[in-house]
């Protein structure tokens, strides 16, 4: 079982309400190969909610309290995003998930470049805070952006 990002299944979690949905995750979900969380929602943030990013690190910092997720108004929202992970980790060991494809520039599921922390625009290495987590605990991380059957040994694209 792959765990994937929500809104790369289609579905409108995104902080604007939106979806990234894309055909060959939709259709791994359909056919029961992936499983879509969103470990904002599941950290208890609404839909839509304000633009988040991380300020002072990457994911791995804000697991160790030395970065913090803010929104764009200044409001710490560190807690609800570590929550998240931490459910979407438990959520992965539940359904045995081997990997996840998560949402590449997402402060939440970045899986090699993120938002630099201004709200400008401007990208950096990083991982989000549920990858960071996903990938302490062995779990491997990919982005939507890379090849699936290179990734994962299938043709499906």
């Amino acid at each position: 079982m792959i765990l994937v990002s929500a809104c790369l299944a289609g579905c409108h979690c995104r902080y604007d309400g939106s979806s990234r949905g894309l055909s060959w995750i939709e259709e791994w979900v359909a056919q029961g190969r992936a499983i879509p969380v969103c470990p904002e929602q599941l950290g208890g943030l609404p839909t839509p909610r304000p633009p988040a990013q991380i300020v002072g690190g990457e994911g791995g910092d804000v697991l160790d309290g030395r970065a913090k997720v803010l929104t764009q108004e200044g409001e710490d929202v560190s807690e609800s995003f570590v929550r998240g992970a931490e459910e979407a980790l438990h959520f992965a060991r539940l359904v045995g998930a081997s990997a996840a494809v998560l949402k590449q520039r997402s402060p939440s599921c970045g899986c090699g470049a993120i938002y630099d922390g201004t709200f400008t625009g401007n990208m950096r290495p990083g991982r989000g805070v549920t990858a960071a987590l996903l990938e302490r605990h062995g779990i491997p991380v990919y982005s939507e952006e890379e090849e699936p059957g290179g990734v994962f040994g299938t043709e499906d694209s």
